[in-house]
């Protein structure tokens, strides 16, 4: 169980210094260049994996609140409550940026192309309604998470060490339920179409091109590794998203703890957003230039 623990810690601070890593670059890019509208999203759901990090379980911000001496209950409303926005954003803000390449690598002559622009010019709009809705949302939950108490009673449910969860009228949690399992089927419904289109476009492109470019030249195209990042980014998505779902909800419906279970999760939970900078950062060329020009200057100086 302890090993177990300890690849739990390992996974989360490398997924905390590879998206620091990569929020940082974001910051220097939207603040000193042009940035690419990609990089607006790609930079917000950097810092929804950091928070969704911060805020798992027994973990950092956790253990900062214990420090601090603040109230238990306030802490597990608070940790519990941040924990569901960032969910929702994740699942949200990836399921933007997926439709965006799409829209990006779509051809001027298709209905896609149409709309480049006004998703660029409503971009900061669409932003706004996904955290306002994510943010009303996860409100319902704060009602129904309470400081872990010893007491044997059988209308609560430990999910961390020092927190637990209340029953739900039933009504209350089929609503929620529907609601939430709606808008996950629906957001993963347009990945997967908006991932089907690019496979699409990108076979397409490589047929009329070949006799044209050489393969080097495809596979070098800053637009089509962009397009592949994202594509992994949605499959990796899809998978650890729906074991997280499947198992939560499973937890939820039945009312059964278990910490190996929990453990389990929390490995599923933090896989994509582990995964996500690092693809990231391998596919943007911007990003290998700067470590390779880094590097250089380094060998320079020391000789």
């Amino acid at each position: 169980m302890s090993s177990f623990k300890n690849v739990l810690y390992f996974q989360a601070g490398l997924g905390v210094l590879a998206n620091m890593f990569l929020l940082c670059f974001y910051i220097f890019i939207i603040i000193g260049h042009r940035p690419k509208p990609t990089d607006l999203i790609s930079g917000q759901l950097t810092f929804i994996h950091i928070m969704m990090f911060l805020t798992g379980g027994d973990l950092f911000l956790t253990n900062i609140f214990e420090s601090l001496n603040i109230d238990n209950d306030f802490k597990c409303k608070a940790t519990f409550y941040i924990s569901r926005v960032m969910r929702g954003l994740s699942i949200c803000t990836t399921c933007l940026l997926s439709v965006f390449q799409a829209v990006t690598i779509s051809p001027s002559t298709s209905l896609l192309a149409k709309f480049k622009q006004k998703l660029k010019q409503y971009m900061i709009h669409v932003f706004l309604c996904i955290w306002s809705f994510n943010l009303s949302y996860s409100s319902n939950r704060i009602f129904y998470v309470r400081g872990f108490t010893n007491l044997s009673e059988t209308n609560q449910m430990q999910v961390t060490k020092s927190c637990s969860l209340f029953r739900m009228n039933y009504i209350i949690k089929v609503l929620i339920f529907t609601v939430t399992t709606s808008r996950d089927v629906f957001l993963v419904g347009v990945m997967l179409t908006t991932s089907t289109y690019m496979v699409i476009i990108l076979c397409r492109h490589q047929r009329q091109y070949k006799h044209l470019h050489s393969i080097n030249h495809l596979r070098a195209s800053p637009e089509k590794r962009a397009t592949q990042s994202i594509l992994v980014l949605v499959i990796c998505f899809v998978v650890m998203y729906w074991v997280d779902f499947i198992i939560s909800s499973t937890s939820v419906l039945l009312w059964i703890y278990d910490p190996v279970i929990l453990r389990v999760q929390k490995f599923v939970m933090y896989a994509y957003p582990t995964i996500s900078p690092l693809v990231q950062i391998s596919s943007d060329n911007r990003i290998i230039i700067m470590l390779k020009n880094m590097h250089l200057k380094h060998h320079q100086s020391f000789f």
